[in-house]
């Protein structure tokens, strides 16, 4: 949910508080409806859906039922007590403060803070005394998980990272002057509060697109617009049809071109890959050159000094042949080196004879599918542009989804193991079973700092998919790909790593199952 959203409900709620608070309802595990009684009786719903990745703070009329389901849900159903004083947005952050008055009663209930953070894939619900200490919290985050800040019961509350982004509220337009000659959509990097969703509401509104270049007049009807958006930042969905043809050309043209990237840069190492086929069967000559030479060495291993780093014979046809040696070598050492020579020259050749036809048919393949691209329509590109990229490559490994929704891949073997982690991000997360032989587990993280339970989902993977599997205590060590290589001359799959953390699983198959 995006920032402007979340302060255009606040604002809606704000000359209600303080409001009596009727209590809690929990309709599901991941959401918590605050009943409150506004002026003249009117009975609504303060609604938080706290679990990743879409949550949102939406205000609904009536009444939602549901007991508690968790244990947090039970505490926050003891402890969110008394009128609701006050709701506290921090900046136009994602991330919104609820304070609550206590209770006076047989045992009194103090006044308590809920702190929903509605930040996408990360969001969380927590529950915090008057002085910001955390009492109970919906996902705990550890250190092991993110190094900025820890989220259990007993620490001090602290909230996301802090940024520097310009606020719509009381930005001038000369401010928005950072975004001439950018296209709109990069609004999102400078301007707090204004996300995906808004930057599109916010383009239909100064009749631009989001890939429009902004001028001088483009940046004025962009300030218009976003005044307007802070006022009422409700999203529409009509375009006029010039903006909407426009809208639709560069919105193909954006999925287009890294698919079209993505085809001729395997394109250019095919054809570099047919260049190399044929300098192989170039060096053909060469092999036949080297093969006559290693011959005449072995006719006349008599004429052939030791020591020497060459020597001329009388060739078979009687023109004398040069022929260089290795002095530490003898004469047959050397014949027998330059027959290895020869070897390997033609079996390049007979791998190139085969390969080349096979990779001209990739490249016509290639070409036939970017003509395709260029003249495909929207519904098509938006199709091939949603499948995973996974999809979109030779698939390798075994495929799993996180409980918070990351890719996992697991490699079935040594050429797997080694291609997972060669091709993985390097910002991915790397996990094995420790000292035994067993998977290489990819968890796609690409800098993002996953949740606990998916890297004890990945862990166990790991555990499940080695020696020690059916173990009731594994150790598996995880670490940034970056910091995971493989030594010169080692085999397939075999790796030095560093910077590694231990997590201690089951060597079971973890829930939910491999998902393709």
């Amino acid at each position: 949910m995006e920032g402007l959203l979340i302060h255009a409900v606040l604002k809606e709620l704000a000359p209600e508080l303080p409001v009596p608070n009727l209590g809690l309802a929990f309709p599901d595990e991941g959401t918590a409806a605050l009943l409150l009684k506004g002026r003249g009786g009117r009975i609504f719903n303060l609604v938080l859906r706290y679990r990743p990745p879409s949550p949102s703070l939406v205000l609904e009329e009536g009444t939602l039922l549901g007991e508690p389901k968790t244990p947090f849900q039970r505490q926050l159903l003891s402890r969110v007590k008394g009128p609701l004083l006050e709701a506290q947005q921090l900046k136009l952050d994602r991330v919104v403060f609820l304070r609550f008055a206590g209770e006076k009663g047989f045992v009194d209930t103090p006044p308590s803070v809920l702190a929903f953070e509605a930040t996408g894939r990360n969001a969380n619900l927590l529950l915090l005394d008057e002085g910001g200490t955390i009492l109970g919290v919906d996902r705990v985050i550890t250190k092991e998980v993110n190094r900025y800040r820890e989220l259990r019961p007993g620490l001090p509350y602290t909230p996301p990272p802090p940024y520097a982004k310009l606020d719509p509220r009381t930005l001038k337009e000369e401010e928005l002057r950072v975004l001439l000659g950018k296209p709109l959509k990069e609004i999102v990097r400078f301007v707090d509060g204004v996300g995906l969703e808004l930057m599109r509401e916010l383009a239909r509104r100064a009749g631009l697109t989001p890939e429009t270049p902004l001028d001088e007049e483009g940046v004025g009807r962009v300030y218009r617009a976003l005044k307007g958006l802070v006022e009422d930042p409700s999203l529409r969905t009509t375009l006029s049809e010039e903006l909407r043809k426009r809208w639709a050309e560069e919105e193909k043209e954006a999925l287009r071109r890294p698919l079209l990237e993505a085809l001729e840069r395997e394109k250019r190492t095919l054809l570099a890959r047919l260049a190399d086929y044929q300098k192989a069967l170039e060096r053909l000559e060469e092999a036949a050159r080297l093969r006559a030479m290693a011959d005449l060495l072995l006719a006349r291993l008599k004429e052939v000094p030791r020591g020497a780093d060459r020597v001329v014979l009388p060739g078979f046809d009687g023109a004398p042949v040069e022929i260089p040696l290795d002095p530490a070598l003898s004469p047959q050492e050397n014949a027998k080196r330059l027959y290895e020579r020869t070897r390997r020259l033609e079996e390049l050749s007979e791998r190139a004879l085969d390969l080349i036809p096979k990779t001209e048919a990739r490249v016509k393949a290639l070409e036939e599918e970017m003509a395709r691209l260029q003249g495909a329509d929207l519904e098509e590109l938006l199709a091939l542009a949603k499948r995973p990229k996974e999809a979109r490559e030779t698939r390798v490994g075994l495929r799993y989804t996180s409980p918070s929704g990351f890719a996992v891949l697991v490699g079935r073997n040594a050429k797997e193991n080694d291609l997972l982690t060669r091709l993985a991000h390097s910002e991915d997360l790397w996990f094995h079973a420790q000292g035994v032989p067993g998977s290489h587990v990819i968890l796609k993280a690409e800098g993002k700092n996953p949740p606990l339970e998916d890297l004890l989902f990945a862990a166990r993977l790991a555990a499940y998919h080695s020696k020690a599997r059916g173990e009731a205590q594994v150790p598996v060590d995880y670490t940034r790909k970056k910091h995971v290589w493989r030594p010169r001359k080692a085999a397939l799959g075999q790796v030095l790593y560093t910077g590694a953390k231990t997590l201690f699983v089951e060597g079971t198959l973890p829930k939910p199952e491999e998902a393709g």
